[in-house]
C-alpha cells in the first residue's frame, strides 16, 4: 500500500505569511496552477486509486484538480482539517508566542484551539482507517502543512527540533510505502 500526502496550493494567507489553520480561504491563481501541476504529476504516477481531502476549500479545490485529471472522485474526511490555531488564526507566523505554542504538545492553542496531541490523535486515526479500509490501494491525502507534519511523524521518527522545523511546500508530494 502507498499513501501520498500533499499540501494544498498557495492561498493569499500563505502569501502574507499568515496562519490559516481552520480559516477557510481560496487558492490564488498560482495556487490553482500548482494544483494543475500536481494533477499532472499524479496522472504520471498512474497509480492513485483513492483521493481523500480535508473539507477546507483550499484542499477541496486542490483535490478537485487532481480528481478531474485522473478520474478518481474525492472523499472528504474532517480529520484532515488543518490544526485549529485558536487566537493565532490570521496572525503573522512570527506572532508572539506562536512558535512556542506549537511545541507544547499537551496544551491547547489559546482561544479554543487544539493541542498538538489532539491533532495527532485525529490524523493518526485517519491514517489507521485508511490503512484498514484501502489495503493494497494507493491513496492521495490532500490536506495542510500541520497535518502533513503529523503524518510525517506517523511514518518517520522525528525529534522535537525536526518536528518544529518540518515544512511542506504547496502541492509538494510525499510518498509513504507501507509493507
Amino acid at each position: 500500500m502507498t499513501i501520498y500526502f500533499t499540501r494544498h496550493g498557495e492561498t493569499e494567507m500563505n502569501l502574507l505569511d499568515h496562519i490559516s489553520g481552520v480559516t477557510d480561504c481560496e487558492l490564488t491563481k498560482k495556487g490553482r496552477q500548482q494544483a494543475a501541476e500536481l494533477a499532472k504529476k499524479c496522472a504520471g504516477a498512474g497509480d492513485i486509486d483513492v483521493i481523500i481531502a480535508s473539507p477546507l476549500k483550499r484542499a477541496q479545490d486542490t483535490a478537485a484538480a487532481v480528481s478531474e485529471c485522473i478520474g478518481v472522485p474525492v472523499v472528504t474526511d474532517e480529520r484532515l482539517t488543518e490544526w485549529d490555531y485558536g487566537e493565532y488564526e490570521d496572525m503573522h507566523r512570527t506572532a508572539e508566542g506562536f512558535a512556542q505554542a506549537k511545541r507544547e504538545f499537551g496544551v491547547r492553542m489559546k482561544g479554543g484551539g487544539e493541542s498538538l496531541l489532539q491533532l495527532a490523535h485525529r490524523v493518526y486515526s485517519c491514517i489507521d482507517d485508511i490503512r484498514a479500509n484501502y489495503p493494497g490501494k494507493t491513496v492521495l491525502c490532500v490536506c495542510h502543512g500541520g497535518v502533513c507534519r503529523i503524518a510525517e511523524t506517523y511514518f518517520n521518527d522525528m525529534t522535537t527540533e525536526q518536528f518544529s522545523n518540518f515544512f511542506m511546500g504547496n502541492c509538494e508530494l510525499r510518498k509513504y510505502d507501507i509493507r
